[in-house]
């Protein structure tokens, strides 16, 4: 399995940070670049425990499917969603929220395994995981950049609930 484990620090509250993460419009605009949309399930606002969404996106030129569901969820600290129908053998994002002096501390954990065996192994370490790291990385400063500009433009975004 390859494994991507990500740290960053929001100025910003915790609950802002937790909702722009699990916010379907928010996920969207963060990969535009990709083509990216939600086509099923929740497809916009928050997506809340056992709620599932299926993304539909352009990655290495091609069409890709793929549906999640949230299976574990614990406002505002935590949250984990899972691959149920996709490209991959296995996928599972943990998504943390640590409480900081000025901030937040935003961690990712993105585990996930392609099939094909031996050469599903070579093409996750050489190909995915570089790629996907990228791919994190840029949402990850999206959401920072989001809930850092609300803060100083004193919104604050997603905090209605369902």
């Amino acid at each position: 399995m390859a494994v991507i484990k990500l740290q960053t620090f929001i100025e910003a509250p915790v609950a802002n940070c937790f909702n722009l993460a699990r916010s379907i419009d928010v996920h969207v605009e963060s990969m535009h670049s990709h083509r990216e949309k939600a086509i099923a399930g929740i497809t916009k606002g928050l997506i809340h425990l056992n709620e599932a969404v299926t993304w539909k996106a352009m990655h290495f030129c091609l069409p890709f499917k793929m549906t999640v569901k949230i299976i574990e969820l614990n406002d505002p600290g935590y949250f984990v969603d899972a691959m149920t129908v996709g490209p991959f053998k296995y996928m599972r994002h943990y998504h943390a929220f640590w409480p900081q002096p000025h901030g937040t501390l935003m961690e990712d954990e993105f585990v996930f395994r392609s099939p094909l065996g031996h050469l599903g192994n070579m093409i996750d370490k050489w190909l995915l995981k570089p790629y996907l790291t990228k791919l994190l990385q840029r949402r990850n400063l999206y959401i920072k950049q989001a809930a850092e500009n609300a803060l100083n433009n004193r919104t604050i975004p997603f905090t209605c609930s369902r």
